[in-house]
């Protein structure tokens, strides 16, 4: 049995079998203590990134992760039926060394054959021996006096650099909520985010919480093996050659969500309803993010585009569960929420497996968990659940959370947890005022989760990597975000958001899944190419910058 603080200890000192050329990773010492030009936080798709871009300037670059391989998310999520709901070719680094000796067999890779990449792309690049791994970040200060990073590590590491990248993504830190009574739950308890391998389902009964992208994908799988399958959910889910590659990367580059996408030129209402419904079945067809991307623009805007698109969804989603009782909970007439406000999971067959006798589902708005008990859970209709495992599949604490749990610290020793309390401030998504020469990559108030991520972490690290070399060139010594320009890059995104139908929604996009935080927009909705232009522009002067040469 594992508890919640046991769960989230498990995600940090997770591991699976990592190899680096055939060979185990080179141990490094747990108590080196050296300096660097360039210190990466994490080596996921961003810290990749990171250290490939800086080892190209000419920099010395070291990086601490968590973990003991490289690929960030894909190394900790290992959950059965994790997959990336973001195309191929688009979701992979656009490094031609890397993806013109790679080949993915699959439209949406799955978690198991993105391994193989991370495995392909430190070969290729031989990240690993500037990678420190299972080096757990705990403390970074800045020395006023040196002008330099401190980072030190939960397992002795020690280092110094004049700039410090964190690249520790939008969701690596669970969350698991404060049920009534959990801890008198005897059974198994496994979290999506720190899957206990030995952990199985055959033959058991399980209860799967949460309907988000993840428990479709687990729900996808155990519903198949378990003798029996209960799905309590809160909302239902909205789900839905290389030659050519630079082009391809390209024009994501220039597109509004990294994938190269058009919408049509009218609204919703301005065409016919057999046009309507010929684009929408189209789109349908084509599957993946079309849909969401190549469809009518107001539907972000006007409620009634918004519903037309949810009452074509729906329909889809009936057809395809026999159960009127499913229906009427994964379909409703009115939907809880306005369409493509969450993201939009990728399922296969996840209604079908629905629909299975085996699979029940249970509406947690229609009856609240009321307390759980040792063999399952008790619900506010007076029905008592038992099962012999509980599969959390209840998320993260997306976009702050592994940034305000390790130790960073500004130049007045304040730790960013404190430092937000009363609301996430950026600079561009990309700087904080009190941390100069930090800079973050996939952080909030960016495009990050509206957008294809290796897309928008290219044009992030790149714009940094300018920025330092900038910095270089120029002789400067540090630059600090201003305060002032902070709160004008907040009123900018919050302006973004006014009028379209995003802020009528929480979810992990706004952090509003963990209650107790402060729910606010953290998303740049104009686009990546966009935003680019943007931060560039801010860049020539130093617009909304304190300089020091």
């Amino acid at each position: 049995m594992a508890n919640a603080d046991q769960i989230t200890a498990a995600r940090h000192g997770h591991s699976r079998p990592h190899l680096t050329n055939g060979a185990s990773t080179p141990n490094k010492s747990a108590n080196s203590n050296f300096q660097c030009d360039v210190i990466v936080i994490g080596a996921g798709f961003c810290g990749i990134t990171a250290i490939h871009r800086f080892r190209k300037l000419g920099m010395k670059v070291k990086c601490f992760e968590a973990g003991n391989g490289l690929g960030g998310v894909w190394h900790f999520n290992t959950y059965p039926g994790a997959r990336v709901d973001s195309e191929v070719p688009f979701y992979q680094l656009n490094i031609p060394e890397v993806w013109q000796s790679w080949i993915f067999g699959e439209r949406f890779p799955s978690g198991p054959e993105l391994q193989r990449y991370f495995e392909h792309v430190d070969r290729t690049l031989d990240l690993s021996r500037d990678v420190f791994f299972n080096a757990r970040v705990n403390d970074c200060s800045w020395d006023e006096t040196e002008l330099l990073w401190t980072v030190k590590t939960h397992q002795g590491h020690e280092a110094q650099a004049k700039y410090l990248v964190v690249c520790t993504g939008l969701l690596h830190y669970t969350f698991t909520p404060s049920f009534p009574g959990f801890d008198r739950y005897k059974g198994e308890i496994c979290h999506a985010g720190a899957w206990n391998q030995k952990f199985t389902t055959k033959g058991k009964k399980v209860a799967i919480i949460g309907a988000g992208s993840t428990g479709v994908q687990i729900t996808q799988e155990i519903g198949k093996e378990a003798d029996q399958t209960t799905v309590f959910l809160t909302t239902e889910e909205q789900l839905q050659v290389r030659p050519y590659y630079p082009v391809l990367f390209k024009a994501g580059r220039q597109s509004h969500a990294g994938f190269p996408s058009e919408r049509p030129p009218q609204g919703m209402f301005e065409t016919s309803a057999e046009e309507r419904t010929e684009l929408l079945e189209r789109l349908w067809d084509v599957g993946g993010p079309a849909f969401a991307l190549n469809g009518y623009g107001d539907v972000m805007f006007d409620p009634k585009a918004n519903k037309a698109a949810y009452d074509f969804w729906a329909g889809k989603v009936r057809q395809r569960l026999k159960d009127p009782q499913k229906q009427k909970i994964m379909a409703p007439q009115n939907a809880p929420y306005y369409f493509g406000t969450k993201r939009i999971p990728l399922e296969n067959d996840y209604y079908e497996v629905l629909d299975q006798p085996n699979v029940s589902i249970h509406d947690l708005n229609s009856a609240p968990f009321e307390t759980f008990v040792k063999d399952g859970v008790v619900t506010a209709d007076g029905k008592v659940h038992t099962f012999d495992a509980v599969v959390l599949a209840t998320g993260f604490d997306s976009h702050t959370g592994s940034l305000t749990h390790m130790g960073l610290r500004n130049k007045d020793g304040t730790d960013l947890k404190d430092t937000w309390e009363d609301g996430v401030h950026t600079y561009l998504g990309l700087t904080v005022s009190g941390y100069p020469n930090m800079f973050m990559g996939f952080a909030p108030q960016a495009p990050t989760a509206l957008s294809n991520g290796p897309t928008c972490i290219e044009a992030q690290i790149e714009i940094i990597v300018d920025m330092v070399r900038k910095m270089e060139l120029e002789g400067v010594r540090w630059i600090e975000a201003q305060p002032s320009a902070e709160k004008e890059w907040k009123a900018s995104i919050d302006g973004m958001v006014e009028g379209t139908l995003f802020p009528f929604t929480n979810s992990w996009w706004n952090a509003g899944n963990v209650p107790g935080k402060k729910a606010a927009n953290m998303l740049y909705v104009a686009g990546i190419e966009h935003y680019e232009a943007v931060c560039r522009d801010k860049l020539d002067g130093w617009k909304g910058f304190d300089v020091l040469h």
